[in-house]
């Protein structure tokens, strides 16, 4: 039975964003992303299908923003007291965000970028902003804690983890827990503590 979203409470601004994403994270562990459809999404989320197309005008928008909704914020970055074990937490919770339906949809919307139907540089700019500022977190304290010299701190060694870590998801599928564990100790640790 098909629910009428006029008769519901009508919600605003980042109440009803908040439904909207939870709709298409569902949507996602659900159906996957070539099953994933706005008319469905609205349904879910009990809004109206012009609600949802005056904010994302295509799918691969709606996908785009709900799933980079969906990682760990930088402030909520692990803080274990020590570098290693805050890099392997971290790398740990984006394999296990990749594994649900985020990885699904990035899988998708990959896909599409490849035929020319999403923008790519969009996409880079989400993964590679929300990476960097979790990285940025965890290696700022190290810094502060003395760990890390600021000099060794560098754009790229930054990135090298969620680059490694993207490039197994995509090649491999699921991500083990050892790499992960590999990752940081055969890495990250030696790019960033370098003296």
């Amino acid at each position: 039975m098909v629910t009428d979203h006029r008769k519901l409470p009508r919600r605003r601004g980042e109440a009803l964003s908040a439904a909207i994403y939870q709709a298409t994270i569902d949507e996602l562990a659900e159906v996957g992303y070539a099953g994933l459809t706005m008319e469905r999404v609205a349904e879910r989320a009990k809004a109206s299908k012009a609600s949802l197309y005056r904010r994302w005008p295509t799918r691969i928008e709606l996908v785009m923003e709900a799933v980079y909704q969906s990682l760990p914020m930088p402030e909520l970055s692990p803080d274990t007291g020590n570098l290693r074990d805050d890099l392997v937490a971290m790398l740990t919770n984006m394999a296990r965000a990749l594994s649900g339906p985020a990885g699904e949809a990035i899988r998708g919307l990959l896909g599409e970028a490849l035929r020319g139907e999403s923008p790519l540089g969009s996409m880079r700019k989400n993964s590679q902003g929300k990476a960097r500022e979790l990285m940025e977190e965890i290696v700022r304290r190290a810094v502060e804690r003395g760990e890390v010299d600021p000099a060794d701190v560098t754009p790229r060694r930054l990135d090298a983890g969620h680059a490694l870590l993207r490039h197994h998801f995509l090649h491999e599928g699921t991500i083990p827990e050892p790499l992960v564990v590999q990752i940081v100790d055969e890495v990250l640790v030696p790019l960033l503590k370098r003296r």
